[in-house]
C-alpha cells in the first residue's frame, strides 16, 4: 500500500502547490487568495521510488460552530485521522502565526508522526521562519519550496525515516478500470449532497451556501462488486455571470472533468429544472460524446411529481432530441427516496455507450432503414447507401459507404442515427456516422484487385482506350483533314489515284 501523507496547514501557506508538485500535474486549483480550497483532495503520487497517496486539506480556521469554516475544519481533522503521516506546512517568510501554534497543539494531540515543512523558503527570506519552526516542537523543520521544487530530497529522506516500511511495498493491482462518474450542473442543485448519499459519508462539504465546491473531487467507490470513480464539480453558471478568476478556474476543471468522463450525471433542481445553462451543459456533452444521464434532485419538494416527471421527459424530447431516450432519475438525497435507481440506469447508459454492433446485423437494418424510408434524389440523381460498419464505440461511431456522400441530407443523416438507435436500443447515447463514396471495400469485387486506401473514396476505373482509335472528335476531325491534304498533293504531282475494290474482290481504278 502506498504512504497516505495528508498535507495540512493554515490557509494559504502553498499547500496545493506542494500537492499538484508531489502528483506531478495540476489538478488543485491554486489562487494567491486564502481558503481557494475548501474539500479533500486526494490524488496518486511519489516522490523518489516511495508510491504516496496524497490529500490536500482545507486551510485550518480556528472555529468551532455551523459555519463553512467550521464544516471544512472538521474535513481536515478527518484527513489527519486517516492519514498515515502529517506534512504541516507553515509560511517560512511570514515565521510562526498564532494559527500555526494552535495548530500544532490539535497535532500534538494526534497519535499521528507529523513531518514540520517550511515552504517558500527559496532565497535567504525565508531563512528567519525556518530558524523559528524549531519553536514548534516537531523536530527539524524541512525547508521546501512547492512552487520550484527545492527540497524534495530532504522531505524524501525524512518520509524514508518516518515510514521505511513503505519503501519497497509493491504497488496495488489495478484490476478493472474504474467507472469514470462526473457529476455536474448549476451552483446549489445538491451534486455533493448526492455524493455523500451515494457513499454513505460526509464526504463532500455541503450547505445551504451556492458555490462551495471550487475544485473537481474525486472519489473512489465500490458498487455491487464494480469500480466507480465519481468526480464532484463546481457548479456552472452561465458565462456572462464569471467575472473573477477563481470562478474561471473551478469552471475549466469543471470542463475538463467531463471531457475525460465516461458517464456524465446532470444534476437539476426538480423545481426549476431546464434551465438555459442545463441545456447548454447537455448539448456539450453530447458533442463531447460521453453518455447522460439526467437526475432530478429535491424530488421532495415537488408537489404533482407525476405530472412534473411527464412534461420533464417531454421537454427534454423536445429541446434535446441529439440525446433522445436518456435516463431520468428522480430523487431526494436528504431523504434517500430514489438512490436506488440511479446506480441501475448509469451502468446500463454506460454499457450502451460501450455496445459494439455485428457488420451483418447493421446492413440488415440499413436494407430495412432504406426500404422503409428511401434516401432523397439530389438534382435528379438517386444516393444509394451500400455498406455500413462499426469503426469504434464510446460513443458508438460508424462509417457508412454511399454514393454522391456528400449530397446526403442532413436530415436523412438524423433518420439514421436515430433509427440506429431504436433499432439497437441505444436510448441516450451519443451516436457518430460518417459517410463516404466509394465501393463496398469488403465485398468481393469483379476484377478489381487495387488495394484500399487511406480512407479515400475509391472512384470507377477508367475505360482503356482502344488501339487505332482517336479518342476524341478533335482529334478525328484532324486525322480527316491530313488525309484529305495529302491526297490532293498526290493528285497534283500526278500519282496514281487509290483503288477501290468491288464487292466481288476486282480491283477497280477510278476514271
Amino acid at each position: 500500500m502506498p504512504l497516505k501523507l495528508a498535507i495540512v496547514g493554515r490557509p494559504n501557506v502553498g499547500k496545493s502547490t506542494l500537492f499538484n508538485r508531489l502528483a506531478g500535474k495540476k489538478l488543485a486549483i491554486v489562487d494567491d487568495r486564502p481558503g481557494v480550497t475548501r474539500d479533500r483532495r486526494f490524488a496518486s503520487g511519489s516522490i523518489g521510488d516511495m508510491n504516496l497517496s496524497l490529500v490536500d486539506t482545507a486551510g485550518f480556521e480556528d472555529v468551532d460552530d455551523d459555519t463553512l469554516e467550521a464544516r471544512m475544519r472538521r474535513q481536515t481533522e478527518l484527513a489527519i485521522d486517516e492519514a498515515d503521516v502529517c506534512l504541516f506546512l507553515i509560511d517560512a517568510r511570514e515565521g510562526i502565526t498564532p494559527l500555526d501554534e494552535v495548530f500544532a497543539e490539535i497535532l500534538r494531540k494526534r497519535d499521528k508522526p507529523v513531518l514540520l515543512g517550511a515552504n517558500k523558503a527559496e532565497g535567504k527570506q525565508g531563512e528567519p521562519g525556518i530558524a523559528e519552526a524549531w519553536t514548534l516542537g516537531f523536530g527539524e523543520p524541512i525547508p521546501l519550496s512547492g512552487e520550484h521544487g527545492e527540497g524534495m530530497a530532504d522531505l524524501y529522506a525524512a518520509l524514508v525515516n518516518i515510514a521505511p516500511e513503505h519503501q519497497d511495498d509493491e504497488a496495488e493491482d489495478e484490476g478493472d478500470k474504474p467507472v469514470r462518474l462526473a457529476i455536474v450542473g448549476r451552483p446549489n442543485a445538491g451534486k455533493s449532497t448526492l455524493v455523500n448519499a451515494l457513499i454513505g459519508e460526509d464526504r463532500m462539504l455541503t450547505g445551504p451556501e451556492a458555490g462551495i465546491t471550487r475544485d473537481s473531487i474525486s472519489v473512489e467507490w465500490e458498487w455491487q462488486g464494480k469500480k466507480v470513480r465519481l468526480v464532484d464539480t463546481a457548479g456552472l453558471r452561465k458565462k456572462a455571470k464569471i467575472q473573477e478568476k477563481l470562478e474561471q478556474l473551478s469552471v475549466s476543471d469543471s470542463i475538463r472533468t467531463i471531457v475525460y468522463a465516461e458517464v456524465v450525471l446532470l444534476v437539476m433542481d426538480a423545481t426549476h429544472p431546464f434551465e438555459v445553462q442545463d441545456l447548454q451543459l447537455a448539448d456539450l456533452v453530447e458533442r463531447e460524446g460521453r453518455s447522460l444521464v439526467f437526475v432530478l434532485a429535491k424530488w421532495d419538494l415537488v408537489e404533482d411529481q407525476a405530472e412534473t416527471l411527464k412534461n420533464f421527459r417531454e421537454h427534454a424530447e423536445r429541446m434535446l432530441p441529439q440525446v433522445r431516450g436518456a435516463p431520468v432519475v428522480a430523487l431526494s438525497a436528504e431523504t434517500g427516496y430514489g438512490l436506488d435507481k440511479l446506480m441501475p440506469a448509469v451502468i446500463k447508459t454506460y454499457t450502451n455507450w460501450s455496445t459494439k454492433v455485428k457488420t451483418r446485423d447493421l446492413n440488415d437494418w440499413l436494407a430495412m432503414a432504406i426500404q422503409r424510408h428511401p434516401p432523397p434524389a439530389v438534382n435528379g440523381k438517386r444516393i444509394k447507401p451500400k455498406y455500413v460498419a462499426q469503426t469504434k464505440a464510446r460513443p458508438p461511431t460508424f462509417v457508412m459507404f454511399s454514393s454522391r456522400a456528400n449530397q446526403m441530407p442532413e436530415h436523412y443523416r438524423r433518420y439514421l442515427i436515430n433509427s440506429i438507435r431504436e433499432s439497437f436500443d441505444l436510448p441516450g447515447v451519443p451516436i457518430r456516422i460518417t459517410i463516404k463514396s466509394g465501393a463496398n471495400p469488403y465485398a468481393d469485387a469483379q476484377g478489381d484487385k487495387r488495394p484500399m486506401g487511406s480512407g479515400k473514396a475509391l472512384g470507377p476505373r477508367p475505360k482503356p482506350k482502344k488501339l487505332g482509335v482517336t479518342s476524341s472528335a478533335k482529334e478525328a476531325k484532324q486525322l480527316r483533314v491530313k488525309r484529305a491534304t495529302k491526297a490532293k498533293r498526290m493528285e497534283k504531282e500526278g500519282a496514281a489515284k487509290p483503288v477501290i475494290r468491288s464487292r466481288g474482290g476486282t480491283p477497280n481504278r477510278t476514271k
